[in-house]
């Protein structure tokens, strides 16, 4: 099974502000339906909370709580992010992807086949910031760079996304 972790980051390495993402590009939402559709999707509950959608339509949603009494309707709620993979091997999915929050990304590139990031080409004001990654693990094996209004900001920016193999 691929673990692969999905995030677009701000070229100042922040992914959220107030439990929400500071931009609204709508190629990247169209990136991350497109990479995601029918296949399993980790996240913390605060990620799972801040969706417009709940749950994110056409695929599993496993969220990850140590509430035990937290059961949203329509999701697999899991207290681990082991209990997470687990779950998805025993569902023989070929593929998993981890998206958010933080403290969810920090694990899941740890153990991540794959990273699809999208790179936005703007700083933004935010408190939540997208784990550290050491490129030497990571090779590039996909770059195709675009540009689209950022419709929260109301101007348009640029933005790569790109795709890296973990070096075995």
């Amino acid at each position: 099974m691929k673990i692969v972790v999905i995030a677009a980051v701000a070229k100042n390495n922040i992914i959220g502000k107030n439990n929400e993402i500071p931009w609204h590009i709508k190629e990247d939402f169209q990136h991350f339906k497109d990479k995601t559709f029918g296949s399993p999707c980790i996240m913390g509950m605060k990620t799972f909370e801040s969706l417009p959608t709940k749950p994110l339509p056409g695929r599993e949603n496993i969220v990850l709580t140590f509430d035990k009494n937290y059961k949203p309707e329509g999701v697999v709620v899991k207290h681990s992010f082991e209990e997470a993979l687990e779950y998805c091997k025993d569902k023989n999915y070929d593929k998993v992807f981890i998206i958010g929050g933080a403290s969810i990304y920090k694990i899941g590139l740890e153990v991540a086949d794959i990273l699809e990031l999208t790179r936005i080409d703007k700083d933004y004001d935010g408190e939540v910031y997208f784990p550290e990654i050491n490129f030497e693990q990571w090779e590039i094996i996909n770059q195709e760079d675009s540009e689209g209004e950022d419709i929260k900001n109301k101007e348009i920016v640029k933005f790569s996304f790109l795709t890296y193999k973990r070096k075995r």
